[in-house]
Order: structure tokens, then C-alpha cells, then sequence
């Protein structure tokens, strides 16, 4: 669907000429990445913690975990959820009270590509079957705003994952209590990444700018795992997206994300 509007027109235009010399407005190419940073354990309060940047967007991700009771239909795995919030300091397009549209987008994607990696190994996760696992609750914040918070919160999440500490319980005369001392790792898998491109007529970039964001046809994030499979797919907006372009992205992914995990496990070090 074509945008509407002569400003949109007008930088579309702009950032399309740019693409076809291979520039972008803030003189990356198409297909690199603005400059990553990621410190850990910044919440000390937190059971896991971390904060991404990338370029300008910075999310902070803090993890909290509780005993709780498992789902019915999966009595042996432990629980979890993700939860995202866009303060209002972050952009002056976010605005205060509940959650909207793209919060609720947000948190589904960073759940999904965790989710669907089977990146948290759930079932060592269960205390006693049917009655007590762990819960593990992962809030995501987004602090500044200057485009593609996906793969930053994506990011942001799997390090205060791989790096959080989980208290040691045990069953005494039938009660669950915590042995005074002792954590332990979180069980994982793998490292999963997400990879956001912008499909701008028949160009593609990755990690998008805000301006390029509204000019762009449509927008896609990919999720791989640490082998490299394909494990999640979120179309962010209604444009459409034909099939050689879609195969394109999953290869020009498939290279971003190893990129990306590197500079993950640099940033998380052994966890």
C-alpha cells in the first residue's frame, strides 16, 4: 500500500536515489548495522539485566523471577512472559497510560523469536510437577527511540537471559524453599537474534532508521537460532511484499544474524 502525504513522498524519493547509489540518509549501506553496545547485570536489584544500544535506540531489559504454578496442559515446564513498554521520554510519538498497539507488537516479537528457538530449555524449569516451576518474568524498556527497537529489545532480552542468576529451591516436608546461597544459570539452548529490514520499492536495508521506517513498502523481522534456522517471522506493516524480495530477506537475514550473535556473545562474554 502507497503511503500518502508529499512529505512522505518527497523522502521516500529521497531515500530511494540514495539506495540506488548504495548510500542511506546517515551514510551506512543498505545492508549495515548502526553500532551495537551491551553491558549486563546494570539492575542490581534484578535476578538479570542488560542494556542495548543501537545507534541511538536504547532498550534496558530486567528479568524477575518467581515460584508460581504451571500451566495445566504443561505441568513440567516453567513459565514465561514478555512484557514491553515505549516511555514517553523515549520519542515524543509515545505516549503515557497502557500499553498500545506497538508495545503490545514489540513484546510479541521478543516472546516469539525466544518462544520459537525453544531458546529457554522450560522443562529443567519445573520444581515439582503440577504444582511448583519457576516463573520468569521479562520486562523490556524502551529508553530512547531512534529506530528499529525489535532487534535492540531482541538483543537486549537474550543477554539479560544468558547472563541472569536463578535462585536454588528445594522440597522440604512438602513445602518449596530456597537454599540460602546457592543459583544457578539459566538453562538455554541457544542464542536467538532477530534481523529487522525495510523493503523500500526494490531495495532492501536492515536496522531502519525512523524516516525510513515511514517511507518504507513494508517492514519484516526475522528471528534465527544459533544454528541458523528460521524461527520467527513478523510482517510489521500492511505493505506488500512480493516473493523474490521475501526470499532475499531471509538470505540478507541469515548473514545479519550471524553477525549479530557475535557481537551478543562478545557482549555477554561466558554468561
Amino acid at each position: 500500500m502507497e503511503k500518502r502525504g508529499y512529505g512522505i513522498k518527497i523522502m521516500k524519493n529521497k531515500i530511494y536515489e540514495l539506495l540506488k547509489i548504495g548510500k542511506r540518509i546517515d551514510e551506512r549501506e543498505p545492508l549495515q548495522y548502526r553500532k551495537i553496545e551491551i553491558a549486563t547485570n546494570v539492575v542490581e536489584k534484578a535476578h538479570g539485566s542488560a542494556l542495548v544500544s543501537l545507534g541511538k535506540t536504547k532498550i534496558l531489559t530486567g528479568i524477575k523471577v518467581e515460584v508460581g504454578t504451571p500451566y495445566p496442559d504443561r505441568p513440567n515446564e516453567g513459565v514465561f512472559t514478555v512484557n514491553a513498554e515505549l516511555l514517553p521520554l523515549a520519542s515524543k510519538t509515545f505516549e503515557p497510560g497502557p500499553p498500545d498497539e506497538r508495545a503490545i507488537e514489540l513484546s510479541r516479537i521478543v516472546d516469539r523469536v525466544i518462544r520459537e528457538s525453544k531458546a529457554i530449555e522450560v522443562e529443567k524449569l519445573c520444581i515439582v510437577e503440577g504444582q511448583k516451576v519457576y516463573m520468569i518474568f521479562i520486562d523490556c524498556y524502551v529508553l530512547d527511540y531512534d529506530g528499529n527497537y525489535f532487534d535492540a529489545s531482541v538483543l537486549s532480552a537474550v543477554a539479560a537471559l544468558r547472563t541472569m542468576t536463578l535462585p536454588v529451591y528445594r522440597v522440604v516436608d512438602g513445602r518449596v524453599e530456597a537454599v540460602p546461597g546457592e543459583k544457578m544459570k539459566l538453562p538455554m539452548r541457544t542464542l536467538p537474534v532477530s534481523v529487522t529490514m525495510a523493503l523500500i520499492r526494490d531495495k532492501i536495508i536492515v536496522d531502519p532508521l525512523p524516516a525510513e521506517e515511514d517511507v518504507a513498502d513494508t517492514v519484516v523481522t526475522i528471528g534465527y537460532d544459533s544454528d541458523g534456522v528460521l524461527s520467527a517471522i513478523q510482517k510489521s506493516s500492511p505493505g506488500l511484499l512480493p516473493v523474490n524480495m521475501f526470499k532475499e530477506m531471509v538470505k540478507i537475514g541469515l548473514d545479519a544474524s550471524n553477525m549479530l550473535r557475535r557481537r551478543l556473545v562478545e557482549g555477554v562474554g561466558d554468561g
